[in-house]
Formats: C-alpha cells, structure tokens, sequence
C-alpha cells in the first residue's frame, strides 16, 4: 500500500524536476542569446534565398552572432514556425488571424516588421521572340484554358508562395494537371527554362538580380517578360523603378515575423534589416527597400 501511495509523489516530484530542467535550459539560452550576440536559426522563403544571404553574411560580421539560414518552400516554413523548430521566418506574407491565434495560445504575440518589396517574374528562353506577355493569359492558362502562345508554365515548388501568389490571382485551389510543372527551387526553374525553348518559368525577382555565381551562366540563356495587367495597356518590366511606382502587376510585400517571445536574435535581426544597412542592401539588390537609405552628399569649393 505505501508503493501505491507514494506513487503520485514520485511523478509530482519528476515532473517538477523536468519542469525545472526545461525552464532553466530556457533562461540559459534567454541569457546566452540576446539582439547581438548568440546563435539562432532563420527560415527564409526559398524565392528570398539570396537577399537573406547577404544581409546574414553582412550582421555577423558586425556583431558576435551566428544565424543558420533554413530555405524552404513557403508551407515547409509555416509548419516549421508553427511547430517551434524555429521562431524567426522571413515570409511574402504576413500571418493569417488564424496563426496569429496558434502563437497566441502559446502566448507569444508575433512582432512583424515590413522590410521590402519583391516580384514574381515571368522568364522565357533567350530565343524567344516574343517578350511580352498579358497577366489574364496566364491565368486563363491556369485556369485550363488553352492558348498558343504558352506552351506551359514552371513553377518552383508546389507548395511555394510563388504557387500560392498565382492561385490565388486565378482564383483557383490547385494547379491544372496539364501544361504546368515544378521543381524544388528557383535555380532549377532557371536552369530548365534556358535549356528550353517555348517555356514560361515563375520565380522570384531576387534570383534574376542575385544569382549564385553557379548559376550566372544560366541567366545568359533567358529573358524577362514584360506584363501587362487587365485594367492598362502597356507591357510593364519588373524592374526596382517599375516596383515601386507599383505600375508591375505582380509585386508582394516582404516581413520577418519573430515568434521568439523574448528580446533575442530575432529581434535584432529585424531591426537591423529594416534600418540604414538593412535598406541599403535590399536596394542595392535590386528589390525595393520599405524606407530609402539616406545619402550624404559632400560638397567641396576650391579655395
């Protein structure tokens, strides 16, 4: 009888002993990480790669922090920061009520923090001949609709903002089975449509102005479409002029959504990214920053 007895004794003092386990492992990574210093994981939008590359590369070298860069589709980075694998995401979109709710309950209030605007670009085959493209035959195209002038339209990644993005431009649920393919990334998608001719290929504006340097050679063999949206009459290029005028149909916004819940890596990065170095790396990427960087002009008179 006194086995039994003590039993829930045992499990209370157990469970108090892991509770005080995880909670100090906790405090311990609190302290040892704070906005400038420690190490964190970051999951990045695989369309948004590059840009995070360099803005990683450029804040550790000023401060004493590692952060490990996790690229992966859109819905791999959602399910990643929901399930706590990681608290900082760097996403086309801001959270939906309905995930602002899961962190909630966990009660950490996500801190968003608009740091850019991207495109979504069309690319075609150096020998195409034709550069212009209108948006409603794209997504005439996406909705089975047949049409010659597309012989079929590659996506990254079927679970990618890119695919989200244009899905819900058609408004349709899913892909049609015929005419529309994917790969994992963008650089495939890249590689693919130089290799062949006739193919539209979807991807993010930050890998035409950023490639890696494997991938360079493969962006010789391509060309950007021009779009024409339904409400105007000229072909618009996706260029940084023509994103921030928002005159290119298909530009989105950029955000770092920290779900850390304490004043950590997390936090810094995001400031760091939206402030005076942030701006000027996006702008020099060819994306457009949420705040122009300053410039200081010097001015010198002969004496």
């Amino acid at each position: 009888m006194k086995k039994f007895a003590q039993f829930p004794q045992f499990v209370f003092l157990t469970a108090l002993i892991l509770l005080v386990s995880c909670n100090s492992s906790n405090s311990t990574k609190n302290e040892s990480e704070t906005i400038l210093k420690g190490s964190t994981s970051l999951l990045v939008d695989e369309t948004l790669k590059p840009i995070m590359e360099d803005q990683i590369q450029v804040f550790e070298s000023l401060y004493e922090a590692k952060i490990v860069l996790e690229a992966k589709s859109e819905a791999e980075v959602l399910q990643s920061l929901v399930k706590d694998s990681s608290r900082i995401a760097v996403l086309t979109r801001t959270l939906t009520t309905e995930e602002v709710k899961i962190f909630e309950s966990k009660k950490i209030k996500p801190r968003i923090t608009k740091i850019a605007t991207d495109a979504i670009a069309f690319i075609v085959n150096r020998n195409t001949k034709d550069t212009l493209i209108a948006l409603e035959d794209v997504i005439h195209f996406m909705q089975g609709q047949s049409n010659p002038r597309i012989k079929g339209l590659v996506f990254d990644n079927p679970n990618s903002s890119t695919v989200r993005f244009m899905n819900e431009l058609a408004e349709i649920k899913s892909m049609p089975e015929k005419g529309v393919f994917s790969f994992k990334t963008n650089e495939e998608v890249i590689k693919y449509v130089s290799e062949n001719n006739g193919m539209i290929g979807v991807v993010g504006m930050n890998w035409l102005s950023q490639p890696t340097a494997s991938y360079q050679s493969y962006l010789k063999n391509i060309q950007v479409l021009s779009v024409k949206d339904s409400n105007s009459n000229i072909f618009v290029a996706p260029s940084q002029n023509n994103i921030a005028e928002r005159v290119y149909p298909l530009t989105r916004d950029l955000f770092i959504i920290n779900c850390q819940g304490f004043s950590g890596l997390g936090m810094g990065f995001a400031s760091f990214v939206a402030g005076e170095k942030g701006q000027r790396i996006i702008l020099k990427s060819g994306l457009l920053p949420v705040r122009m960087p300053g410039r200081n002009i010097i001015i010198k008179t002969k004496k």
